[in-house]
C-alpha cells in the first residue's frame, strides 16, 4: 500500500506542474481520490487555496499561475485581452503587466467561479468574445490542454484570427495580439476606458498588421467599436491605415452619442469629446 501510495505520488509530480491549479475534477480523472487528496495536503505535498482547488507548491498563488492552469492544463477557453493584453505587450504609457491590477480574460464561457474566490490583489474581470466577434479565435482542441507543454506554437489559423503568446516563467501565456486587443480595449468605451486613453493607445501602435486588422474589422460585430478604431486611426495616421480596405467595413447607420456635451464627429456619425 504504501509503494503504491508513493507511486501515485511519483506520478502526480510528473502530471502537475509546480504552482499551476488542478480541480476536483482533474484529480478524479487521475485516480486521486478526495481521502488521497486529503492525505497529501495534511502531509503538505499539496496545497489546498481554494475548496475543491490544489497545486503542488507553497507560497502565494500568482494570476499568471491561475490564467495559464485555466488555458493549458484545465482546458478552458480564456485569452488574456483588452487593456490587460496591451500591458501584456509592453505598449508605451500602460503600466507594466506585473503592476495589473485587473486582468481582463475574453471567452466564449464564463470562467469557473471559483475564479472570483482566489486568494489575489489581483481582479479578473470576464468578457464575452462572442458578443464582439462573430467567430472568436479560441484556444480549445489545440493539443495543449493536456499534457501540459512548456513550449508550443499556436495554429496559424488562431494567429490570423487575433491570438498570440509569449513565455512566462517557461509558461506560455496566451493573449490578444495588439490589432485584437486594440479592438476590445475601445469596446470598453465609454464606461469601461477613456478617451484619452484610447488616443494614446491608438498612438503608440505603429507597428500593426493591415491585413489583420481588416479580418478582425470584418468579424467584429459592433459599428461602435469600428467606428472608434477609424476615428483614432485617422488622427494618427500611421502607415498601416492606408492597407486597410475601409469599403469592405459595414459601419452601420444613424449616429452613437458616446460622450455626453461632447462633439459630434461628422464623418463617422459619434458624439467624442470636444477636446479630440
Amino acid at each position: 500500500m504504501a509503494e503504491q501510495r508513493r507511486r501515485k505520488l511519483n506520478q502526480l509530480a510528473r502530471i502537475l506542474p509546480e504552482g499551476l491549479l488542478a480541480d476536483a475534477a482533474w484529480m478524479n480523472r487521475h485516480g486521486y481520490s478526495t481521502s488521497l487528496r486529503s492525505q497529501y495536503v495534511a502531509a503538505g505535498w499539496l496545497q489546498h487555496p481554494l475548496r475543491q482547488i490544489y497545486r503542488r507548491a507553497q507560497g502565494p498563488v500568482s494570476w499568471q499561475q491561475v490564467v495559464a492552469s485555466l488555458q493549458t492544463f484545465l482546458g478552458h477557453n480564456l485569452v488574456i485581452g483588452g487593456r490587460s493584453a496591451l500591458q501584456l505587450q509592453g505598449f508605451a504609457h500602460f503600466v507594466p503587466f506585473s503592476e495589473m491590477r485587473s486582468v481582463y480574460l475574453y471567452g466564449p464561457r464564463r470562467p469557473p467561479t471559483w475564479l472570483e474566490k482566489i486568494p489575489l490583489t489581483t481582479e479578473f474581470v470576464y468578457r464575452n468574445s462572442r458578443r464582439l466577434f462573430r467567430n472568436p479565435a479560441g484556444i480549445v482542441n489545440t493539443g495543449l490542454a493536456e499534457p501540459f507543454q512548456a513550449k508550443f506554437g499556436l495554429p496559424a489559423d488562431a494567429q490570423e484570427r487575433g491570438l498570440s503568446s509569449q513565455p512566462w516563467d517557461s509558461r506560455p501565456l496566451i493573449h490578444s495580439s495588439p490589432e485584437r486587443a486594440l479592438l476590445e480595449f475601445l469596446n470598453e468605451l465609454p464606461r469601461g476606458e477613456s478617451f484619452i486613453e484610447a488616443d494614446l493607445a491608438v498612438e503608440g501602435l505603429t507597428n500593426l498588421s493591415p491585413r489583420r486588422l481588416e479580418k478582425l474589422l470584418l468579424d467584429c460585430r459592433s459599428v461602435k467599436v469600428k467606428r472608434l478604431f477609424f476615428f483614432f486611426a485617422d488622427r494618427h495616421e500611421h502607415g498601416w491605415l492606408k492597407h486597410i480596405d475601409r469599403q469592405l467595413i459595414d459601419l452601420g447607420r444613424g449616429k452613437r452619442m458616446l460622450a455626453r456635451g461632447g462633439k459630434l464627429d461628422a464623418k463617422y456619425q459619434i458624439t467624442v469629446p470636444e477636446d479630440l
